[in-house]
């Protein structure tokens, strides 16, 4: 029994190591002001949650550190707790970690933020930045082994935080090449399939963002090895990325780096231009 118990702790704990970044001082620091205030106040997490229109889960979340708050919780709590501005005081000065990436993502998701420019193929999932909402919790919820409700929210946070850039870079170029059977794999309602179409429409329409899909008669490629992830530093120095199972590896060997954008500029040359792209994926939609 005893033996039992330590293995379900160190698999939780691998688990953490794995999918759960540390969280910034000031996050830790805000939610132990968040969890003294309700506790003040008199509230279980259950009944604060319902107050500020969030699960107890995230709650809890937030109070550990393992979650920003956004400004609708924050805002939520404050009222909850005496509307005493404080909580609103506190919150201008969170930073954020990389709270709800997976640990070996992250050194890439650094390089992410400042990047000058950024190419992504994936031939599994819709890419996160085009994600719905509704699509990423299905590719969690999905995910073995099954992770637990406030990571998950965690998860569904970040995820939705990252699709900022597309917004708030407008000079930065964001180049997607996905695979046609990408799209055409069903989740969900119909109506969630519409709007997964509907999202990825609005956000390739942005000038610094663009399609091209790799239809299915397109034959084989030099990219079949699997998903990559490209980008250009600042300084000039180019990086690459890819994932597996449980795993991604960080790339800077310059002939290596050079080697996958040669790949991927011949696929860009194979793939649907960006008008093409955009018509298959209006008759892609049309059919559901």
């Amino acid at each position: 029994m005893g033996n039992g118990a330590s293995e379900n702790e160190d698999d939780r704990n691998a688990y953490q190591l794995d999918r759960e970044p540390d969280p910034s001082d000031s996050l830790r620091t805000f939610g132990a002001f968040v969890q003294a205030m309700r506790e003040h106040a008199g509230y279980s997490r259950t009944e604060f949650g319902a107050l500020v229109g969030y699960s107890k889960y995230t709650v809890e979340s937030v109070e550990y550190g393992r979650r920003m708050p956004d400004r609708s919780f924050v805002e939520g709590a404050d009222s909850a707790t005496g509307n005493t501005g404080a909580l609103k005081k506190a919150a201008k000065h969170l930073t954020r970690s990389d709270v709800g990436f997976a640990a070996w993502f992250r050194q890439w998701a650094r390089l992410e933020r400042i990047a000058v420019s950024l190419l992504t193929y994936e031939c599994r999932v819709v890419p996160g930045l085009l994600q719905t909402e509704a699509y990423a919790r299905a590719v969690f919820e999905g995910a073995v082994p099954v992770a637990p409700d406030d990571q998950l929210e965690n998860f569904m946070a970040q995820r939705m935080e990252r699709q900022r850039m597309l917004f708030e870079r407008p000079t930065t170029p964001f180049d997607f090449i996905i695979e046609e059977h990408v799209f055409r794999r069903r989740f969900g309602t119909t109506e969630q399939m519409r709007e997964l179409f509907d999202q990825v429409l609005e956000l390739t329409a942005l000038r610094n963002v663009t399609l091209q899909i790799v239809p299915l008669e397109g034959g084989l490629h030099g990219c079949l090895d699997g998903p990559l992830r490209l980008l250009e530093a600042p300084n000039g120095q180019r990086y690459g990325y890819s994932e597996g199972q449980q795993n991604g590896r960080l790339i800077s060997d310059p002939k290596e780096v050079s080697l996958l954008y040669r790949r991927y500029d011949t696929l860009r040359s194979q793939a649907l231009n960006a008008v093409y792209s955009r018509g298959l994926l209006e008759r892609l939609r049309g059919e559901l």
